[in-house]
């Protein structure tokens, strides 16, 4: 059976935090890569009424079973009090890339 792989997006307040968080994620192999959109314009409803602000973007690329611990260390590390995590499935892609994502998820620390 193939191993499962996901992508996960987060948003932050912004370029340096995500790029911190990130770091620490790919660095810990909990995440295989991540791509950081500096700019995204956030509309959305918080605390009775609509905000807009400007945040970044970040992609997580991850094996499904890095995910519990990358949620569980991206809420802790989440400045904001309802960070945005959500997961997307991968259906399919390119296999040497989804190998690649797989391999860099499991690579021993040392």
């Amino acid at each position: 059976m193939k191993e499962q792989l996901a992508i996960a997006l987060s948003t932050f307040p912004d370029v340096e935090t995500a790029r911190k968080i990130a770091r620490e994620l790919v660095d810990s192999a909990l995440v295989a890569c991540v791509n950081i959109i500096p700019e995204v314009e956030s509309i959305y409803y918080w605390k009775e009424k609509v905000e807009t602000s400007a945040e970044s973007l970040a992609i997580f690329k991850l094996t499904a079973a890095c995910y519990a611990e990358f949620e569980s260390r991206l809420r802790a590390l989440h400045p904001y009090d309802v960070p945005e995590v959500v997961r997307l499935n991968i259906a399919g892609g390119s296999a040497d890339y989804l190998r690649w994502i797989g391999e860099s998820c499991s690579r021993s620390l040392t």
